[in-house]
């Protein structure tokens, strides 16, 4: 049960409804349950479904890779709802079980990405600029930067959902 009361749908304003529902529709949500905790404070609920909806809509990653940076990070932040969610139709369960090693299945692009969210969501103060130079081999400059915004908001909304057990 969450720890924060549920804004019910019939009482958010209606920009939010929709947010939900096109976040739905696209796979971007796959539950109501956080947004209806946030939806305590609507505007910034928006704004996060926002900037959610522009990595979706307009990444300079792949969704692949979105999709497995996002779930190497719930491997971490152990949000069961994230664990669970499937958010793309590119990583199959076999990538999946692979996520905790060095697998061939994946891309080096793909390895050093997972690496370095690795480090982001569980030990942070160890990157460094080998891990930036490393990075740089595969990615630009704004592909880097992205990947960074990216690790970061999956990292925090995992938590923040964990924390509020709002799955």
């Amino acid at each position: 049960m969450p720890r924060i009361p549920l804004v019910g749908l019939a009482a958010m304003p209606a920009e939010l409804r929709e947010a939900i529902a096109r976040g739905q529709d696209s796979r971007m949500l796959s539950s109501s349950k956080p947004v209806q905790v946030w939806a305590h404070r609507p505007p910034v609920a928006l704004a996060w479904l926002a900037l959610m909806e522009s990595f979706q809509q307009d990444s300079q990653l792949d969704e692949r890779l979105r999709e497995l940076l996002r779930l190497k990070i719930a491997s971490i932040t152990t949000c069961q709802a994230c664990q669970l969610a499937r958010k793309s139709d590119a990583v199959s369960e076999e990538d999946i079980a692979c996520l905790g090693s060095d697998s061939d299945r994946f891309s080096p692009a793909e390895q050093a990405a997972m690496g370095f969210a690795e480090l982001f969501a569980s030990d942070y103060m160890t990157i460094g600029d080998e891990h930036y130079a490393q990075l740089s081999q595969y990615f630009s400059s704004p592909q880097v930067v992205e990947l960074n915004m990216y690790c970061a908001l999956m990292l925090a909304g995992g938590r923040m959902t964990y924390v509020q057990q709002a799955y």
